[in-house]
């Protein structure tokens, strides 16, 4: 395991002021300013070796009210243009590809990722940067033809497309960088202010890009960093003057925010049980190494994972067979081995949390296909059949490296069974019958499905959301300030 020099830190004095770059320059960032938090600290660990890697000092209740007072200053002195903000995006782009390997090691530590699932993040969140400085400067609204009602003649019409204010970001430990980037960067592109929460699992990656920002041009309080739980999350949510919550994570936690949210507008990507449709006329060769890939990328840990495989019975035995052999061949463990293609997940007790759900549906009459003891924070990558709803992993998210096989008989029983989950993110179909394919877009109840691809086939400029408990909104960097803005008419009489 290489060293890492980057990320140990030791407890600081409260008013110091941290530069960015030094080894403790993960605390906050609040107006402008970096600063040592003045809450309670956590130990931050190594995702495999899970030996202290950081301590981590929180937001004091006193220090999220004043980021909120910095932002809402910021904005109502005015944003920078859209030219200024897509340059300032664009900059970022650039910095963080200088920086690769410096989040890709980061990612390793403090996500467990391999270097292939670090490396993915970084690449898109460069174009993630590139594409919210496109949408920057083509920020619009529309003309509205009033001439075509009556007695409108000499009046003019259109939108505007305006920022809403200060936008609260909390985001998750599963993609540190990319899904940060995907709220930050079209918040401030649209012209808002933005205050970043990010998961207290993979608190570095957030503050590294920052800086990134900060370096890029960012201007004080239009960008904060505030550390730490609930009661972070809770301070922001009592502010009134934070006008709108971009949530990636649970949907109890949603839920919660969602209520304390009450008319303020809210975007939220939840939970999601996952399914790819495998039709026997499928192309195998193709359709089964994609699987294998959404199945145990980031160790399961992404909410599109495959996590229940449906296989059209006639073709049962024959995937059954070939994902077996797929899937035991995966090397998995250290992450900063190069041949890695599973490495640990995000704590021990999650790994404990899925080595017992697979026991129950073992228990229960469920085959382990491929598996094997848990190391740690390491579960084997895993392949489970014969399950059923009964069994937690047949009716909750997993969240882990296991991909479970369920046969179908015909596409209406396998569109049903997607469909009585309450979820509804995305799903995938592997079919050339073009008539079927036609009517799982249209009858499966989730936000994408995607065609001889699988579940977890999000490309960065695309509208990714869900529904049902899976939440509501749209990211991608257009759709994503769409959300973040709010539409002005504004109408002039000429006569």
């Amino acid at each position: 395991m290489p060293a890492r020099k980057d990320g140990i830190v030791t407890t600081i004095n409260a008013n110091e002021t941290i530069q960015p770059g030094s080894a403790d320059a993960h605390l906050l960032l609040i107006g402008g300013d970096w600063v040592a938090g003045e809450g309670a600290s956590f130990d931050l660990l190594e995702k495999y070796s899970l030996q202290p890697l950081a301590t981590i000092a929180t937001a004091s209740s006193a220090q999220v009210t004043r980021c909120v007072e910095t932002a809402h200053a910021a904005f109502r002195a005015g944003a920078p243009s859209p030219h200024e903000r897509g340059a300032i995006l664009d900059r970022a782009a650039a910095l963080v590809e200088a920086r690769r390997a410096d989040f890709i090691r980061t990612m390793q530590a403090e996500a467990g990722f391999t270097a292939t699932d670090a490396g993915g993040e970084v690449g898109r969140c460069v174009q993630t940067l590139r594409l919210s400085a496109e949408e920057a400067r083509r920020l619009a609204g529309e003309v509205i033809p009033l001439a075509g009602a009556p007695n409108q003649e000499g009046r003019l019409a259109f939108t505007l497309r305006v920022p809403l204010g200060v936008i609260a970001a909390i985001t998750p430990f599963n993609s540190p960088l990319n899904t940060v980037t995907h709220k930050v960067a079209p918040a401030f592109a649209a012209g808002n202010a933005v205050i970043l929460k990010p998961s207290s699992n993979t608190p570095i990656t957030g503050r590294k890009l920052v800086e990134v920002l900060v370096e890029a041009g960012m201007p004080r309080g239009f960008l904060s960093l505030v550390q730490g739980g609930g009661d972070v999350a809770r301070g922001l949510l009592e502010d009134e003057r934070v006008r709108f919550f971009a949530f990636t994570g649970s949907t109890e936690v949603g839920r919660s925010i969602q209520r304390a949210a009450g008319l303020r507008r809210t975007q939220m990507e939840l939970g999601s049980i996952a399914f790819t449709i495998l039709a026997d006329d499928a192309d195998l060769d193709r359709a089964l190494p994609r699987i294998v890939n959404a199945g145990y990328r980031k160790a399961g840990q992404v909410c599109t994972s495959v996590q229940i495989l449906l296989v059209q019975d006639r073709i049962l035995d024959t995937v059954t067979a070939r994902l077996t052999a797929l899937v035991a061949a995966l090397p998995y463990g250290d992450p900063y081995a190069a041949d890695t293609v599973v490495g640990p997940m995000i704590a021990e007790k999650e790994a404990i949390r899925v080595e017992s759900w697979i026991a129950e549906a073992i228990g229960k009459g469920a085959r382990r296909l491929v598996g094997g003891e848990r190391r740690g924070a390491v579960i084997p990558p895993t392949l489970l059949t014969d399950i059923d709803p009964s069994m937690q992993v047949g009716c909750c998210e997993i969240f882990g490296p296991v991909v479970c096989l369920m046969p179908y008989a015909s596409l209406d029983e396998a569109i049903d069974r997607v469909n009585a989950t309450p979820f509804g993110l995305a799903s995938g179909i592997f079919t050339n019958r073009l008539q079927d394919a036609l009517a799982a877009a249209q009858r499966l109840e989730v936000g994408g499905v995607h065609i001889n691809e699988t579940s977890s086939s999000r490309v960065d400029m695309m509208p990714y959301g869900g529904s049902k408990d899976s939440g509501f909104g749209r990211e991608g960097p257009r759709y994503a300030i769409h959300e973040m803005t709010e539409e002005r008419v504004v109408t002039i009489s000429t006569k």
